[in-house]
C-alpha cells in the first residue's frame, strides 16, 4: 500500500496539474479573444439542440443515413449555418481525417501532410501529364470490355456497378501498368470481394467521421476484416503489376507510377497504402460522376438529344478520337461540369485548425463577419451545399476573383487540388461518347419515375453515390 506521505504527494501533484491546465486554458481563451477582437470576429449561427451533448442531432444524422437522405439533411443544416472555408492552407490540418481513415487508407497521399505529402504529390504529378493519355489508348480496352459486358440487344442495365469496374480497370492500367480486367473476369480479379469490402470499410469510415473525436468507438471485427480484404487486394495488384513490369522491356519509356513508387518507397506496407489511396481516388470519384451523369441525362432527354447531336457532328467518321477532340465538344464539357456541380464526388469534408485562425465570413446576425476558430477545432464544409447556393450561382460566376476561384470546387481547391482533374474528365467524356455512339436509344425505364433532383436516395461514404444505382434502358 502507498504510504500516507506518497498519497498526499500524488494528490498535490494532481491538484497542481489541474491548476496548471486551468490557467493555461484561461490564457489560451484570452489569447483567442484578442485574435477575435483584432479581426472583428462575431459568433457564427448555432445549430440548436434539445438534448445533452447534442445527442438528438447525432440520432437525427444516423437516422437520415439509414434512410439514405443524409446529404439532404446536411443541405438543410448548412443552409442554416454555412460559412466559407478559409484559404489559409497552413492553418489547417488533416490530423483527425488521418486518424479516422488510417485503418483503411494507412499512410498515403490523402492522409499525409508536410514533406511526405509533397513528395507523394510530385510522384503523381508526372503520371498525370496529359501527354500520357492524349491518344486515349489507355481508355480503349476497358471501354471495349464495358461494351462487351452489356447485351448486344440492350435492355435495362444498371450502369453504376459497371462504371465502378470500368474505372478500376482504367486506373490500374494507367497507374500500375497492367489492368486487373475486372470487367472481363471479376472473380479472378477479386473485384467482388474488393468492392464489397471497400464499401463496408468506407461506410465505417463515414460513420466514424460523424462521431469526430469519438471515432474510436466505432470499429470492430467487421471493419477490420473489410480493411484487411482491401489491403490484400492492393497487395495482389502490387505483385501482379510489378511481376508484369519485370517481364516487359526495360526500354519502355512510359512513366508508370507504381514502378517509380516502388523505387522510392521504403516498405511494402507504405507501397500498399499509396496504392489504396490512388485506387480510391481513381475508381470511386469518376464512377460516381458517370453514374450521376446518366442518371441526369435520362431525366433530361432534351439535354441528351443535344449532346448526341454534338457528338455525332464532331466525331464524324473518325476511327479514333483524341483528348483534343473531346475537349472541343463544348456542350459535353459543360454537361460534365454541371453534373459535378449538382453531385460533387466528395460532398462533405473536414479540416482541423492547427493554430487559432479566422474564417473570413459566416459570423454575426447577417453572417458577413469573420469567425474565430480556436486551435484544435474541427470544421466541416460541404461542397454539395455550396454548389446549390443561389447567391453563388447568379451568373456570371467570374464577377469577382474570389467567386471564380472558390465557388466551384468539385476537385477541391488550393494546394490539395486534385491532380487527376483532366484525366478524370477525359475518361468520363470518352465513356459518354462511346456509349452514346453505341446505343441509339438511352432512356429512363418505363417502370421508373423521374424523381425530383436532389431528393433521391443517396449513399454517402467518402463519395456520393446513388443508392438505387443508375438503371437505364439501352437499345
Amino acid at each position: 500500500m502507498l504510504s500516507s506521505s506518497l498519497r498526499w504527494a500524488m494528490l498535490a501533484a494532481l491538484v497542481a496539474w489541474s491548476i496548471y491546465k486551468t490557467i493555461k486554458r484561461s490564457q489560451e481563451r484570452r489569447a483567442d479573444s484578442a485574435v477575435g477582437s483584432q479581426h472583428g470576429c462575431l459568433p457564427p449561427p448555432i445549430l440548436r439542440t434539445q438534448r445533452l451533448f447534442g445527442i438528438d442531432r447525432l440520432e437525427q444524422i444516423f437516422r437520415a443515413n439509414a434512410e439514405r437522405r443524409l446529404i439532404e439533411l446536411f443541405l438543410f443544416h448548412f443552409r442554416q449555418t454555412e460559412a466559407m472555408l478559409s484559404s489559409k492552407f497552413e492553418d489547417w490540418s488533416m490530423r483527425l481525417h488521418r486518424d479516422i481513415t488510417f485503418p483503411m487508407f494507412g499512410d498515403g497521399i490523402f492522409t499525409q501532410e508536410g514533406e511526405r505529402w509533397k513528395f507523394s504529390r510530385e510522384l503523381l504529378r508526372s503520371q498525370f501529364h496529359f501527354k500520357q493519355y492524349a491518344d486515349l489508348v489507355v481508355f480503349r480496352q476497358p471501354l471495349d470490355d464495358l461494351m462487351d459486358s452489356i447485351p448486344q440487344q440492350g435492355g435495362i442495365v444498371d450502369l453504376q456497378p459497371l462504371f465502378f469496374r470500368l474505372t478500376l480497370d482504367t486506373t490500374t492500367a494507367f497507374l500500375f501498368g497492367k489492368s486487373v480486367q475486372s470487367l472481363k473476369t471479376p472473380e479472378s480479379a477479386g473485384e467482388q470481394t474488393f468492392a464489397e469490402s471497400f464499401n463496408i470499410a468506407q461506410e465505417y469510415v463515414a460513420k466514424r467521421f460523424r462521431l469526430q473525436d469519438l471515432y474510436w468507438l466505432l470499429g470492430g471485427k467487421r471493419f477490420r476484416e473489410a480493411c484487411r480484404n482491401v489491403h490484400d487486394f492492393a497487395d495482389g495488384i502490387i505483385e501482379y503489376s510489378l511481376s508484369f513490369q519485370s517481364r516487359t522491356s526495360k526500354d519502355d519509356k512510359q512513366y508508370v507510377f507504381l514502378r517509380t513508387l516502388a523505387r522510392n518507397t521504403p516498405s511494402r506496407t507504405a507501397l500498399r497504402d499509396q496504392v489504396i489511396n490512388v485506387l480510391a481516388a481513381g475508381r470511386d470519384t469518376t464512377a460516381c460522376l458517370l453514374s450521376w451523369m446518366f442518371f441526369l441525362l435520362t431525366r433530361h432527354p432534351n439535354v441528351l438529344a443535344k449532346l448526341r447531336a454534338e457528338i455525332n457532328a464532331q466525331s464524324g467518321g473518325k476511327a479514333h478520337l483524341t483528348r483534343g477532340d473531346l475537349r472541343g465538344m463544348n456542350y459535353l464539357q459543360n454537361v460534365l461540369k454541371e453534373t459535378l456541380r449538382l453531385y460533387p464526388s466528395v460532398p462533405v469534408n473536414t479540416r482541423t485548425a492547427v493554430r487559432t485562425t479566422v474564417l473570413p465570413t459566416g459570423g454575426g446576425p447577417d453572417r458577413t463577419a469573420p469567425v474565430l476558430v480556436p486551435k484544435g477545432t474541427t470544421v466541416a464544409y460541404s461542397v454539395y451545399a455550396m454548389h446549390r447556393r443561389p447567391d453563388l450561382y447568379e451568373l456570371p460566376l467570374n464577377r469577382t476573383e474570389t467567386f471564380s476561384k472558390w465557388s466551384y470546387l468539385p476537385f477541391n481547391g488550393g494546394p490539395r487540388t486534385c491532380l487527376g482533374i483532366d484525366f478524370a474528365l477525359t475518361e468520363a467524356a470518352y465513356t459518354v461518347v462511346r456509349l452514346i455512339q453505341r446505343f441509339k436509344l438511352i432512356q429512363l425505364p418505363n417502370n421508373m419515375r423521374a424523381e425530383l433532383i436532389g431528393v433521391e436516395k443517396q449513399t454517402i461514404t467518402l463519395v456520393l453515390a446513388s443508392t438505387e444505382g443508375c438503371k437505364v434502358e439501352l437499345r
